[in-house]
């Protein structure tokens, strides 16, 4: 069980990944949450994905972690007539509700909701940014635009707004299906695609009633005027990268990623770097320097995962992607000034008994160099303030709810593990050095801190930090 990487690789499942031999292959590399993507794929192909997982977690013994990830509104144009046309610079566009193919005057884009807030001066990208439109008249079933990036574009190309808010919903029906479908499979994590404000997490989160952690997908400008207010109700935060470097220029992408990080890590919530990560080695067994500097800065600014999508979904090298990455997020780890940027980056404690006990663990670990953390949690909370924390030794998530272990695994430097519910002082001592021991992460006479809550079981109640040594209990006066 023992891992030496604090922050956790999210792998995303797919053709080049559907095998046990390759999970297992992905889990031994470094991965510790497999993300399936609602975007591709029937519900029979994820359905027998996580029947697998479950039955490799079964053969590890330990937890791991599965992310559902929803498509979100998916906004295009229409077809046209002759399967693409090819934009000047400087030529005029119009956009409409028409359902007629289009030709290099018009085409149709089937959206009333992009009419209903098009304004003179907005702009439209095509086709991933790749075409650039210049709103000149709208109203709401039509607009006209200027070609200011020009270029081929055919059927069926993807739409950006970047400078408004839809009046979308973030969950299409297609989303709410699959969310029925990946909440009775029994997914740990949600990631919500096209979040734009609170009220769409809020939305998401009555749907999904407590059985998964919603994640809000941060892949609109929109989202960024929400930024607290989203974070605050979310479980955890994705940086989708993709969408956010569609929608702003490329230079404002990297210090949005730290405001990001830092706001999450500030509320508590974990946060996943993702997109792009090592895309070079979809196809080429090693990455760019470029891509390992990537990695390596979202670790120094210390999130909980970073993620690979079709390096392991599509991708010839999924087992060696993760490794690679892996490699990477030891590597940084080890540097002496990654300890000290983490510590640069401490968060201001809020005025309650769980973050007073949550610093206080971390420091005694650091005093009398210990071995690890061990936290007791019922809902994962007392384990997540403690990872708020940083510390310099492994903490281990115990707790006696396996879906509340299975979330636990997408969190920086916490190895969940179960544990039957304690009854006394003794026993929790006593069952954390046992575990400590098991799984490698103590060896006899060493010192490990221990968390929790009494009444035991109480979730959200961390009002216990103890010091025992592992094999012989030493008493905290």
């Amino acid at each position: 069980m023992r891992r030496e990487a604090a922050t956790r690789i999210v792998a995303t499942l797919g053709p080049s990944s559907s095998t046990k031999e390759i999970v297992t292959g992905l889990l031994n590399a470094g991965a510790t949450v497999f993300r399936m993507n609602f975007s591709h794929g029937e519900h029979a192909d994820h359905a027998a994905r996580y029947h697998m997982i479950r039955a490799i977690e079964q053969e590890v013994g330990r937890p791991i972690g599965v992310l559902g990830d929803l498509q979100g509104p998916k906004l295009r144009i229409g077809r046209f007539a002759h399967g693409r046309i090819d934009l000047k610079p400087g030529q005029h566009l119009r956009l409409d509700l028409e359902d007629v193919p289009g030709d290099e005057r018009r085409v149709t884009l089937p959206h009333r909701e992009i009419f209903a807030v098009l304004e003179p001066g907005h702009h439209l990208l095509l086709d991933d940014g790749k075409i650039r439109l210049l709103v000149t008249e709208a109203n709401p079933s039509w607009a006209e635009a200027e070609v200011i990036a020009g270029g081929p574009l055919s059927d069926r190309k993807g739409v950006n707004v970047p400078h408004a808010v839809l009046p979308l919903a973030a969950l299409t029906e297609k989303d709410r299906r699959d969310l029925a479908f990946a909440l009775e499979l029994g997914v740990d994590w949600v990631a919500l695609s096209f979040v734009q404000r609170g009220d769409d997490i809020a939305e998401a989160k009555k749907l999904v009633q407590g059985r998964a952690g919603v994640m809000a997908k941060l892949e609109k400008p929109a989202a960024i005027e929400h930024l607290e207010e989203i974070i605050e109700l979310a479980d955890a935060v994705m940086v989708a990268r993709g969408d956010l470097g569609v929608e702003l220029p490329a230079e404002d992408v990297p210090p949005l990623q730290r405001r990001i990080v830092r706001a999450s890590r500030s509320a508590g919530k974990p946060v996943i770097v993702a997109t792009q990560m090592l895309e070079s080695m979809i196809t080429a067994p090693t990455p760019t320097r470029a891509e390992a500097s990537d990695v390596a800065t979202a670790v120094y600014e210390g999130v909980d995962a970073v993620m690979l999508s079709a390096e392991t979904a599509s991708g010839q090298y999924p087992v060696e992607a993760v490794a690679m990455m892996d490699r990477i997020i030891r590597r940084v780890e080890r540097d002496e000034f990654y300890r000290a940027t983490v510590l640069d980056q401490r968060m201001a404690h809020e005025k309650t008994s769980s973050d007073a006990l949550a610093a206080a663990a971390a420091q005694v670990a650091e005093t009398i160099d210990a071995a690890a953390i061990v936290s007791y949690t019922t809902s994962g909370l007392t384990a997540l303030r403690v990872a708020r924390e940083r510390p310099s030794v492994p903490i281990i998530g115990l707790t006696s709810k396996l879906s509340t272990a299975r979330r636990l695994t997408l969190t920086w430097g916490v190895f969940a593990a179960t544990a039957p519910d304690c009854r006394s002082f003794d026993e929790m001592v006593a069952i954390a050095c046992e575990t400590a021991l098991k799984t490698g992460f103590a060896e006899l006479r060493e010192k490990i801190a221990i968390t929790a809550g009494v009444p035991f079981g109480t979730p959200g109640a961390t009002n216990v930090l103890r010091v025992a040594i592992v094999g012989g209990e030493l008493p905290v006066r």
